[in-house]
């Protein structure tokens, strides 16, 4: 009998206050929920606060069964404003918070040492606490499985130094149209075409996969020696929140699984459509 693979999130864990209402967020344990709910056993590596928010947010994760390594430290728990524009959120990213001061613990090395693939982005490496927490994580991985960059740009916390960083440190990197934008300027290459760029990353740091995701047109994962192309499938948009996460999760998932580069990406669009149509990441 096959054993589940073991999927890791390392990152931010918060609170989106939507106008809504406030639901729990952060791309980490968001690609974790929905990795989860592919049959992987997943774990979420973060920190909350000491304060009711964080003990809201432990009770929300344990009622849909996401594993975790979560400290709590004396730093608040993360908030976010989002602000949704016909579906589409912007954000207002609270600062000095408890996932910018993850704690590099015995358990999270002894997981780290199993993972099959871990997700992590720049944002919670804003911080040198956490950034040196999720570089040593990431350095226990074993050498075959997947280390997946989900840069994950918001307001000013990246530069080009934590991404080339990061870059070096994964072999899966996901990524949207306007963070490739930003990515042709940051690294010189307005000149080439989109597919271009991505093949020049592809290239230039040894990755495994590439997925670029265009929202509402389309999304293509490259790999050294193959591609996959699929149009975005028209879905009534509740928002948007989650569903690049929902994506990667799925997607990775169905890879560890056995299924091909156009299965698994079939798989990813499908569940990032669906979430859509949904309000919040967790659906």
């Amino acid at each position: 009998m096959n054993k589940k693979p073991i999927i890791i999130g390392i990152g931010e864990l918060l609170w989106d206050m939507l106008p809504t209402g406030k639901k729990v967020g952060g791309a980490p344990v968001n690609f974790v929920y929905h990795a989860s709910r592919s049959g992987a056993e997943s774990y979420a590596i973060s920190a909350v606060g000491k304060d009711s928010l964080g003990n809201e947010i432990m009770q929300e994760i344990d009622k849909v069964g996401i594993s975790y390594v979560i400290e709590k430290t004396d730093y608040p728990t993360g908030t976010v404003l989002v602000q949704l524009n016909n579906g589409i959120p912007s954000y207002t990213i609270i600062e000095g918070v408890a996932w910018d001061y993850i704690p590099l613990t015995e358990k999270m090395r002894e997981l780290a040492q199993k993972a099959d693939a871990i997700c992590f982005g720049t944002l919670a490496q804003r911080s040198e606490v956490s950034r040196n927490t999720i570089q040593a994580i990431l350095s226990l991985v074993p050498e075959q499985s997947y280390r997946i960059l989900d840069i994950n740009i918001r307001q000013h916390y990246y530069s080009k130094e934590i991404i080339t960083e990061s870059l070096r440190s994964c072999n899966v990197f996901k990524i949207n149209d306007d963070e490739l934008s930003l990515l042709k300027k940051m690294y010189k290459k307005q000149h080439l075409i989109d597919e271009e760029v991505c093949r020049c990353f592809l290239k230039e740091f040894n990755l495994k996969f590439l997925i670029l995701t265009a929202g509402a047109d389309y999304s293509r994962i490259l790999t050294p020696d193959d591609s996959s192309y699929i149009k975005t499938p028209k879905v009534k948009v509740v928002d948007t929140v989650g569903a690049g996460d929902s994506f990667t999760g799925a997607f990775i998932s169905s890879i560890l699984d056995g299924k091909s580069l156009s299965e698994a990406h079939q798989t990813a669009v499908d569940r990032a459509a669906y979430v859509c149509t949904k309000a919040g990441a967790w659906v």
